[in-house]
């Protein structure tokens, strides 16, 4: 945004800096042109007076001789012809060409040049003005003058190279004001940006810090300040419920446990004892429900650092941990660990996931069938751990459905189980910034698999 608005300004100033620039220099070609036709007229009306007395001999002569030092001390050809257009007296080049006969014509009918081609840097390289010899109906010749622009398109170059530098540093200061009022006007939005990702990643305490900018953004960042405290309030308040109810019952439940089983030995045989079994059994999946709770409470409302971590070794401990599970359920457990991996995480994130996930295949995955564990390096340079099963896996429609709390597939609901591990997993990966996807393996079977951002 900040390109885009300075390339904004650049190109108005740029606009306003040239619209200003190039009238004044046509401007001063202009006059220089008129300077030099008055200065050159002022030559002609002296020859064409001198022209207009000639009687003699003698008096030729004298204007021979005033067109040679004219030439000679100015460089311009000055042609002196009668009515007729014939040749009365010329020094120095003779002038040409369609402008020098208009002008010729023009001063036989009693007027003067009033106007020159405008002088640049460029050309034209010479010039012709004409002056009529003699008054109204007693015309009787004209003077005309080739004239070099030489001296006058150096002025003109000269003046227009200062008019340049002067532009070029206009727009220069002008380009450093316009940075600094978008950075002036950008900087809150910038931060509030800032704020929104972190508050986006579920990180409520930085607030906009800047303080400068419009009247409006400074609005908007406190507006936004209170927005952030409040979803922030509203959150720890349901985070706090829900850590404080599950606390809260755990004690009712662990005395309704130990009723239950204390009351065993009363129940006799029969229908009654099968409901006293599930009665506990219940008893002991909302006891799990709890814990599971409790841990996402504990896990949103926690502020852990992230830091580097060795996810290598965590991946191969773990599965060590878990190969004897495995292998008492009839299940084949086997891992691929490039050693090495480090990532950006929370503590024991790679662990505490990787758990979760083996969890979840021993409970799903019928004995006989194989998981695999993979962990390797990610295309940014991050850790990728895989977990593949061989099980019946879940249908495309249901894939989705996964990552939620207490979600739990039609065929998976008479297993033990509360549906928050692959939830808790996924919370744990996202708040040290990485992911958790689930896809199907082929030809059957389940694939989890997260990532964990670089150091």
């Amino acid at each position: 945004m900040r390109r885009r608005l300075l390339a904004v300004l650049t190109a108005l100033i740029g606009t306003a800096v040239l619209l200003l620039a190039l009238p004044l220099a046509d401007s001063y070609a202009r006059g220089r042109t008129e300077h030099l036709l008055l200065q050159r007229r002022a030559d002609a009306v002296r020859f064409a007076e001198l022209a207009d007395r000639i009687r003699t001999d003698a008096d030729r002569r004298e204007l021979d001789a005033e067109l040679t030092r004219y030439t000679q001390l100015y460089g311009a050809g000055v042609t002196v012809v009668d009515t007729a257009g014939h040749t009365v007296g010329r020094a120095g080049p003779a002038p040409g060409g369609a402008p020098a006969r208009q002008a010729q014509d023009r001063a036989l009918t009693g007027r003067s040049t009033e106007s020159l081609p405008t002088v640049r840097p460029w050309g034209p390289g010479t010039v012709v003005l004409a002056e009529p010899v003699g008054q109204d109906e007693r015309v009787g010749g004209a003077v005309l003058l080739t004239v070099p622009t030489g001296a006058a398109r150096h002025d003109v170059l000269v003046r227009w190279a200062l008019i340049a530098a002067g532009a070029v540093t206009a727009f220069g200061a002008a380009a450093l004001v316009a940075a600094g009022i978008a950075r002036w006007l950008l900087r809150p939005v910038h931060e509030l940006d800032r704020a929104v990702a972190t508050v986006a990643g579920g990180r409520f305490e930085p607030r906009v810090a800047a303080d400068t900018g419009p009247p409006e953004l400074r609005r908007l960042r406190r507006h936004f300040d209170g927005m952030a405290q409040a979803v922030a309030e509203s959150l720890r308040r349901q985070r706090d419920f829900v850590a404080d109810a599950s606390h809260q019952l755990r004690n009712p439940l662990a005395t309704l446990v130990l009723q239950l089983e204390n009351a065993e030995p009363h129940v006799g045989p029969g229908p009654g004892r099968q409901a006293h079994a599930l009665a506990l059994d219940e008893a002991d999946r909302l006891g799990e429900l709890l814990d599971g709770l409790l841990a996402l409470a504990r896990l949103e409302a926690a502020a852990a650092p992230v830091e580097e971590h060795d996810v290598s070794a965590a991946v191969a401990e773990r599965v060590a941990a878990w190969a004897p599970v495995f292998e008492a359920g009839g299940l084949e457990l086997t891992a691929q660990v490039t050693s090495g991996l480090r990532a950006h995480t929370l503590p024991d994130a790679a662990g505490r996931i990787l758990d979760a996930l083996l969890d979840n295949a021993g409970k799903f995955v019928p004995p006989g069938e194989r998981v695999r564990v993979t962990a390797s390096a990610g295309p940014d340079g991050g850790a990728v751990v895989r977990v593949r099963d061989t099980g019946r896996g879940v249908p495309a429609t249901q894939l989705p459905l996964l990552l939620r709390r207490f979600a739990r597939s039609p065929e998976h609901q008479n297993l033990p189980g509360t549906g928050l591990g692959l939830a808790i997993a996924d919370e744990l990966a996202r708040a040290g910034g990485g992911t958790l996807t689930v896809a199907p393996t082929l030809p059957h079977g389940l694939t989890v698999e997260f990532r964990l951002p670089a150091p």
